[in-house]
C-alpha cells in the first residue's frame, strides 16, 4: 500500500534522524519510469518519493534554495537520486528497509566504514523509541560544506541558539566557552584583542583573521589598527560562528597565523515568507537605568524559486555602570549598538546563483568600562580598587565609536565537473577612540591632554575558486585572491585647560603622527585530498602570496618629546609561501584520528623612522604541529574531540617604542604548546552536558637583547567551561528549557613581561563566572529569562599599568567584566 506521506522535511536544524548509511537493497535497484520536471529540489524529492514509492527524509536547511534538473526515463531509484542531487553537495543514504535519507555529501570511505560499523545495529536503532542523538554540524572551514567531525583540524562551532541563550552581544560573552580562544577587552565592544592557542597580538598587526561568509574583514597591514580593534559583530543575524584554531594560511592567507574567526550569516531563501521580531529589557548591577534592545528580520520571496530578500535590523542600549571619581560622573560608560543587513539571493538558473549583501554596524560607547586600581606590587603587578568599586579616575571622557559598512557579492556556478565561486567585497571601517593622556603629559603641559586615535580603512577583496565535487577518490580546490586596502591612521595629542580651551603657550596639536598607508596583495592557493585506502586519506595545500606596501609618516609637535618634524615615506614588498599537510584515518565509522602540519604568517612592512630600527620589518612565521581525535560513541549520545599541538613562532613582530615613536621589530622566537578538549554527552533525551577545556603554555624561547624570557601575554594557562541544558515538554504544547553555564579563565598577563622601550603589563587574576537561562516556547512564541555573571564576580579582562611623564607606574587601568546582568526577552515569528 502506498504511503500517505512520501517525504518528511525536517523543520528545525536540531532534528536528527536516526538512520545510517547502508548498502542498497534489491528494492532500490529495481528500475522505474521516472518523469520529474526541473523544479526546486524539495518539490523534486516529493515527486521522486511518490514515483519511487519510498519514504525520503530531507532536512529543510539542506534542500532549501536548491534546484533539481529534469529526470526522465527508466532508472533505478539510486541512479535517479544521483541525477537529482548532482551538484547540490548532497547525497542519499539507504536503510535496509528501503527508506532514504538526504544529507550532506561525505567521503566515500566514511560511508563504507559507517555501514560496516553499524550494520549489526541498524534495525534496532531505527525501531527504537526515537532517542535523541548529537546533531551533525556542517561547516565551511575548508571552503567546502562538510561535517565538522570530518575536518582534520581543530574547529569549534557556536550556533545562534547558544548566542540567544547567553544573550551574547559581543565576542566577550561567548569566547570563554570556546577552548583556546581568549579575548582581551579595551573597554567596549570593538576594542578587542584576540588570542588563539597562545599566539598573542604582541605586534601592531592582527594574528587572527576575520571573515564574514566568504569575504575577509580588517586590515592586513601594521597600520590599520587590527591588533586593538578586532571585528566584533553583534551576532543577531548570524547563523553560526566557526573558530578555526592554528594557522590557516593556506586557505585564508595573511593575518590568520593564530587561527580564524568566521561569521556565517543567515542566507536568503527564494521560497517561503518568514519574519520574526523581538524585544528585551535588562538590568545591570550598579547601573541606575535599565537597558533595552529591539530586533526584527524577514525573508521575502520576490519571485518564487528565483529571487528572495532577507532584511534585518537591531538596536541595543546598555546602561553605564562605571562612576568617575575624578569628575563625579555617574554610569559614564553607556553603550549603544545598532545595525542591519540587506541581502538578496537571485537563482539565475538551476546551476547559477548570485547573492548581494550589505551589512552595517555602529558602536557608540560614551566611555570605556575601565576602573582605577592602586598599584600594590610590581612583581607581578597587582592592584586593588583605589576609588571604590567600579570607579574610574580620569579628568576627560574616553568615548569610542566604530562604523562598519560591508558590501559583498557572491556568485556560485555549478559547472558539473566543479563548482565555481566568485566572492567580492568592499568594506569601509571608521574608528575613533579618545584616551585621556593627562597624567602622562600633565607635567609638561600643565593642563589636560586628550589623545585622539582616528582610523579609516577602505578594503577591497576578490576571490575566485574552483572546487571539485565531493565524494570522489580525489577532491581538489584551486583559488586566486586579491586585496587592496587604503588606510589612514592619525594620532593627535592636544593640550587644553580645565575648560577645554587650547593652551596658548603650546602648539594646537601638542603631538601628532599621521600614517597614510596602502596594502596590496595577490595570492594563489590550492589543496587536494587523496583517498589512499577506504579508511585513510591525505590532504595537502599550498599558498603563494606577494604583498606590496606603502606608508607615509608625518609627525610634529613639541620637539623636546617627539623630535624634529618629519614627512617621509617608505615601501616594502615580500613573497610568502605557506603550506599544510593533514593525514586522516577513520578507525571506525564514527572515530577519526588526524595529524596536521601547517604554516602561517603575518605580513611585515615598512617602519616609521626611529633610532636603531630597520626600515622594514619582515613577516613573522610559524609552524603548527597537531594531532587530534574526533569521535562519537554510546550510540550517538556522546562526542569527544581532543587535540594536542606545538607551535614554533619565529622572528616575532613586536610593538616597540623608540624616541616616542611606536614601531615594530623582529625580536626573537616563541613556542606555544597545549591541549584542547570538547565533550558533549546526552544522558537522556532531556539532558545535555558539555565540557570544554584548554591548557596553553606560550613563552619566548630566544629573546633578543633588552627583552626578558617570559610567558606571552593575553594567554591564560588554563581555561574551561561547563554547560548544562534541560528541556521538558509541558501542557498545552509549551516547551520549557533551562540552562546553566560556567566559564573559567586563568591568570594571564596583559603583555610580555618586559618589552623593548616600555613595560606596561599587568597580571590579570583568574576568574570564574556563572550564566543562567530559562525559556518557554510555544509555536512561534518564545519568552526567555537570562542572567550573566550571576554571582557578580568582579573580574578584569584587559588593561595595563598607568604611567606618568617619567614613565613611572602610579596605578592600573583595568577593564572590568560586565557585572551581574538579568533580563527578559520576547521573540515571535510569523
Amino acid at each position: 500500500m502506498r504511503l500517505a506521506i512520501r517525504i518528511v522535511v525536517a523543520a528545525a536544524a536540531s532534528l536528527v534522524v536516526a538512520t545510517v548509511h547502508a548498502r542498497e537493497t534489491p528494492a532500490t535497484q529495481a528500475r522505474r519510469n521516472f518523469q520529474i520536471a526541473a523544479q526546486p529540489l524539495s518539490q523534486a524529492l516529493l515527486e521522486f518519493s511518490r514515483q519511487a514509492d519510498r519514504i525520503v527524509t530531507a532536512p529543510s536547511e539542506l534542500v532549501r534554495d536548491k534546484r533539481a534538473p529534469e529526470i526522465r526515463g527508466e532508472l533505478t531509484p539510486s541512479a535517479a537520486l544521483s541525477r537529482l542531487l548532482r551538484g547540490s553537495g548532497l547525497e542519499a543514504s539507504f536503510t535496509p528497509s528501503g527508506a532514504i535519507t538526504i544529507g550532506a555529501a561525505r567521503r566515500v570511505a566514511r560511508q563504507q566504514n559507517r555501514a560496516r560499523a553499524a550494520a549489526s545495529s541498524v534495525q534496532s536503532q531505527t525501531e527504537s523509541s526515537g532517542d535523541a542523538l548529537i546533531a551533525e554540524v556542517l561547516v565551511t572551514a575548508q571552503k567546502r560544506t562538510e561535517d565538522v567531525q570530518d575536518v582534520p583540524a581543530s574547529v569549534s562551532v557556536f550556533d545562534s541558539e547558544h548566542v540567544r541563550q547567553l544573550h551574547a552581544t559581543s565576542i566577550l560573552d561567548y569566547a570563554a566557552y570556546i577552548p583556546g580562544l581568549n579575548v582581551s577587552s579595551g573597554g567596549s565592544p570593538g576594542q578587542t584583542m584576540i588570542t588563539l592557542r597562545g599566539i598573542a597580538p604582541v605586534g601592531p598587526g592582527a594574528v587572527v583573521g576575520y571573515y564574514i561568509d566568504d569575504t575577509p574583514l580588517g586590515s592586513s597591514s601594521n597600520y590599520g589598527g587590527a591588533r586593538e580593534f578586532g571585528l566584533d559583530l553583534m551576532p543577531y543575524d548570524v547563523d553560526h560562528i566557526e573558530v578555526l584554531r592554528g594557522p590557516q594560511g593556506t586557505l585564508y592567507g595573511a593575518g590568520a597565523m593564530g587561527g580564524l574567526l568566521k561569521y556565517v550569516l543567515r542566507r536568503p531563501r527564494t521560497s517561503d515568507f518568514e519574519g520574526w521580531a523581538g524585544a528585551e529589557t535588562f538590568g545591570i548591577s550598579s547601573a541606575e537605568e535599565l537597558g533595552w534592545g529591539v530586533r526584527a528580520g524577514a525573508n521575502v520571496p520576490l519571485v518564487e524559486d528565483r529571487v528572495g530578500v532577507w532584511a534585518s535590523y537591531f538596536e541595543q542600549k546598555t546602561p553605564g555602570y562605571i562612576d568617575n571619581a575624578f569628575t563625579g560622573a555617574q554610569d559614564e560608560n553607556e553603550l549603544g549598538q545598532r545595525g542591519g543587513r540587506l541581502a538578496m539571493l537571485w537563482q539565475i538558473e538551476d546551476a547559477v546563483s548570485l547573492q548581494l549583501s550589505g551589512l552595517w554596524q555602529r558602536i557608540d560607547s560614551r566611555n570605556d568600562a575601565t576602573v582605577a586600581l592602586t598599584l600594590t606590587g610590581l612583581d607581578p603587578p597587582t592592584g586593588v580598587p583605589s576609588h571604590g568599586d567600579l570607579a574610574s579616575f580620569h579628568p576627560l571622557p574616553q568615548p569610542f565609536a566604530q562604523d562598519i559598512d560591508h558590501y559583498s557579492a557572491t556568485l556560485e556556478w555549478d559547472l558539473g565537473w566543479a563548482s565555481l565561486l566568485s566572492a567580492s567585497s568592499y568594506t569601509h571601517t571608521h574608528t575613533h577612540h579618545l584616551q585621556d593622556a593627562s597624567f602622562l603629559f600633565g607635567a609638561v603641559t600643565g593642563g589636560n591632554s586628550p589623545f585622539h586615535i582616528e582610523l579609516d580603512l577602505r578594503k577591497r577583496t576578490q576571490e575566485l575558486r574552483l572546487v571539485s565535487p565531493g565524494g570522489g577518490a580525489l577532491e581538489w580546490l584551486l583559488g586566486a585572491f586579491y586585496t587592496k586596502e587604503d588606510g589612514e591612521q592619525v594620532r593627535n595629542v592636544f593640550a587644553i585647560d580645565a575648560a577645554g580651551q587650547p593652551l596658548p603657550q603650546l602648539p594646537a596639536r601638542f603631538l601628532f603622527v599621521e600614517f597614510p598607508s596602502q596594502y596590496e596583495e595577490v595570492a594563489g592557493f590550492g589543496s587536494a585530498t587523496l583517498q589512499l585506502t577506504e579508511r585513510f586519506d591525505v590532504t595537502a595545500g599550498m599558498r603563494w602570496a606577494r604583498n606590496r606596501q606603502r606608508f607615509g609618516q608625518i609627525s610634529g609637535g613639541l620637539e623636546s618629546i617627539i623630535g624634529p618634524p618629519t614627512d617621509i615615506s617608505g615601501t616594502s614588498a615580500e613573497n610568502v609561501l605557506t603550506y599544510s599537510l593533514s593525514p586522516r584515518w577513520y578507525a571506525s565509522g564514527e572515530t577519526m584520528v588526524y595529524a596536521r602540519v601547517a604554516s602561517g604568517y603575518r605580513p611585515g612592512g615598512p617602519n616609521p623612522r626611529a633610532l636603531d630600527l630597520p626600515p622594514v620589518t619582515a613577516a613573522d612565521k610559524l609552524t603548527n604541529y597537531e594531532i587530534g581525535l574526533k569521535t562519537q560513541f554510546l550510540a550517538g549520545r556522546a562526542l569527544l574531540n581532543a587535540a594536542a599541538f606545538r607551535i614554533d613562532w619565529r622572528d616575532i613582530q613586536q610593538a616597540v617604542t623608540v624616541g616616542g615613536i611606536g614601531s615594530s621589530a623582529n625580536t626573537g622566537n616563541a613556542v606555544s604548546k597545549g591541549l584542547e578538549l570538547e565533550a558533549t554527552y546526552l544522558p537522556t533525551d532531556r539532558w545535555r552536558i558539555g565540557v570544554n577545556a584548554a591548557y596553553t603554555d606560550a613563552r619566548l624561547t630566544a629573546p633578543e637583547e633588552g627583552i626578558a624570557a617570559a610567558r606571552l601575554g593575553n594567554t591564560p594557562r588554563w581555561g574551561a567551561s561547563v554547560v548544562l541544558d534541560y528541556e521538558l515538554a509541558l501542557a498545552s504544547r509549551w516547551i520549557a528549557h533551562v540552562g546553566a553555564s560556567w566559564r573559567y579563565v586563568g591568570e594571564q598577563g596583559t603583555a610580555i613581561a618586559a618589552q623593548l622601550g616600555a613595560d606596561n603589563s599587568y597580571v590579570l587574576p583568574p576568574y570564574g563566572a556563572l550564566d543562567l537561562a530559562a525559556d518557554l516556547a510555544r509555536g512561534n512564541w518564545m519568552i526567555r529569562l537570562f542572567a550573566r555573571n550571576v554571582t557578580d564576580r568582579r573580574a578584569y579582562i584587559g588593561g595595563g599599568l598607568a604611567v606618568d611623564s617619567d614613565n613611572v607606574p602610579y596605578g592600573i587601568d583595568a577593564n572590568v567584566l560586565q557585572p551581574r546582568t538579568v533580563g527578559i526577552s520576547v521573540d515571535i515569528g510569523f
